[in-house]
């Protein structure tokens, strides 16, 4: 399982073994006040993290928060 979260202190207690870093409470998964296009590129670029963070094998709880 992979989890995108805005508050990773949190998803690490509570377990979650792939943390993605989300963008902001609000809006964890995009950023709609940069418009369409650029919210696109955002919410795409979380999701190939989280698909790669799905692939990747992990032996402990790992933070995906880069490319």
């Amino acid at each position: 399982m992979a989890q995108i979260a805005t508050i990773v202190p949190i998803m690490i207690t509570v377990g979650a073994n792939r943390i993605i870093p989300g963008v902001a409470i609000p809006h964890p998964v995009g950023d709609p006040e940069a418009g369409p296009e650029e919210d696109k590129k955002v919410r795409r670029k979380l999701v190939l993290r989280a698909l790669k963070a799905l692939q990747t094998e992990i032996f402990e709880q790992t933070i995906f928060d880069s490319d």
